[in-house]
């Protein structure tokens, strides 16, 4: 038992490398996706998975971090932990925007309704099911998927209001 631990032990090590970065470097804060009860399906891949860059102002303790956020983010507490930070290895001018992304107090940004495209009626084999095609804001990628047409009305009343 103790040499298959050692073993495992040894597996991990090599690929395991301490993450550190000193005052002044530009770090991405990292974000997930979320969209209150309905989740993102295919396209959830291609949304925006960090924004920034940050500037680090100082490290406080081992693995923790301040950083210098915009006014856009002022309810989100500044210290954060090395896990939820990367490198920027771009160039400054790249920057992910905050206005196109709304980021709640808990990291999640929150994806809007803009329009509905089409509406279909698909049969399974007890129930006949109604969908939508949702045109999104504020996502990557292809910007529209099929979602339930009762869930949406109950989530969203006003998009089928504007009809």
């Amino acid at each position: 038992m103790k040499a298959a631990q050692d073993r495992q032990n040894l597996y991990a090590d090599r690929r395991r490398k301490p993450i550190e970065f000193s005052v002044g470097d530009l770090v991405m804060l990292k974000v997930s996706p979320w969209r209150g009860v309905l989740r993102f399906r295919k396209q959830g891949k291609l949304s925006p998975r960090f924004i920034g860059p940050f500037k680090i102002l100082e490290r406080v303790g081992k693995q923790a971090y301040q950083l210098e956020l915009p006014e856009e983010l002022t309810g989100i507490h500044d210290v954060f932990h090395v896990a939820y930070l990367r490198k920027c290895l771009g160039k400054h001018e790249e920057v992910v925007p905050l206005t196109e992304i709304k980021v709640d107090k808990k990291l999640r940004y929150i994806e809007e309704p803009e329009a509905i495209l089409n509406q279909r009626t698909v049969n399974l084999r007890n129930k006949v099911v109604d969908l939508v095609l949702v045109k999104w804001k504020y996502h990557r990628g292809p910007n529209w998927t099929w979602e339930n047409k009762e869930e949406m009305m109950a989530k969203y009343p006003t998009l089928f209001e504007q009809r």
